[in-house]
């Protein structure tokens, strides 16, 4: 399907299709970075309380002058804090500075301590229903939950047990990571996909793949803007490149529509050269029902 500059979410609202993502980026550099994307046309921030930033990006969301009302901004509920939502809530508005959240998720179905073990006295399903109570009760604070880096087997048991419908899932994403029994559940249930780590995370080695530099020559933009571009081709899935670079900023915006044949033989790059950037194998959680990763 053609690229798309917006996706709608099962609430009705829309997402941009694509936004910034701030993970990994260095402390002192994300300010810029999204006041820059800002100015220049983003109106879709990435953040979690994991990544240490919500400070930062919510001084660049002020210092951009773009209006509120007019950017979709997501952070996640950190691991350590599953067993205390509505604190945790509280703190990244506080931190992003901001009154209300487009979009709320849990960062990984995975409870955890504060010296990163594994928390077993708490069940991530009845962090998720409290997550729907203060969705339900502060609509003001709240526009929509989702979650992330869940699998078959997370969603499954999810949706068997819950009154809301995740809007999102927010997955590591790109040709050697398709995860495609993951976004079709998500695209049966009415679940957007949010695809991080386009480009294959840290160094960007998909950015060197034989069929992407093909493509990129064939349709004469960046192998970077193919990968983002795949992601905008699928229906309902948007994207998160990133970047402190206000050049690659700029590139990582395009998008262009993709034949269905060359999605195809993007797709089939994991047939060879299949990996995964972000590995779910939590300590004392396994790996969390995934089954497609090296």
């Amino acid at each position: 399907m053609p690229a798309s500059k917006h996706i709608k979410l099962n609430t009705g609202a829309e997402m941009p299709t694509v936004g910034l993502g701030t993970w990994r980026s260095k402390p002192g550099q994300v300010e810029h970075a999204v006041q820059y994307a800002l100015e220049h046309g983003y109106r879709n921030i990435d953040t979690a309380t994991a990544y240490g930033n919500e400070a930062e990006v919510g001084q660049g969301l002020k210092k951009s002058g773009v209006p509120r009302n007019e950017i979709f901004l997501t952070t996640k509920l950190n691991n350590p804090d599953m067993g205390r939502p509505k604190e945790a809530l509280e703190y990244s508005l506080a931190q992003l500075d901001t009154p209300y959240l487009d979009l709320w998720l849990m960062h990984w179905p995975a409870p955890m301590t504060t010296d990163g073990k594994a928390d077993k006295s708490i069940d991530w399903l009845d962090t998720w229903h409290e997550m729907e109570k203060l969705y339900k009760s502060h609509p003001d604070k709240i526009k929509a939950i989702g979650v992330s880096n869940f699998s078959v087997e997370y969603l499954n048991r999810l949706l068997a047990n819950s009154s809301v419908v995740p809007a999102t899932n927010q997955i590591e994403l790109h040709p050697s990571c398709p995860q495609q029994a993951v976004v079709d559940l998500c695209v049966s249930k009415g679940i957007a996909v949010t695809a991080y780590s386009p480009l294959g995370s840290e160094g960007a080695p998909l950015l060197k793949n034989e069929v992407v530099l093909k493509l990129a020559k064939k349709y004469g933009v960046a192998p970077g803007t193919i990968l983002i571009s795949l992601q905008a081709n699928r229906k309902n899935v948007n994207v998160l490149p990133k970047s402190v670079t206000n050049d690659r900023i700029l590139a990582n915006a395009t998008i262009i529509d993709i034949d269905s044949a060359d999605v195809d033989e993007l797709n089939s790059i994991a047939k060879t050269a299949s990996f995964r950037a972000c590995h779910p194998n939590w300590t004392g959680w396994g790996n969390l029902g995934f089954t497609e990763y090296v």
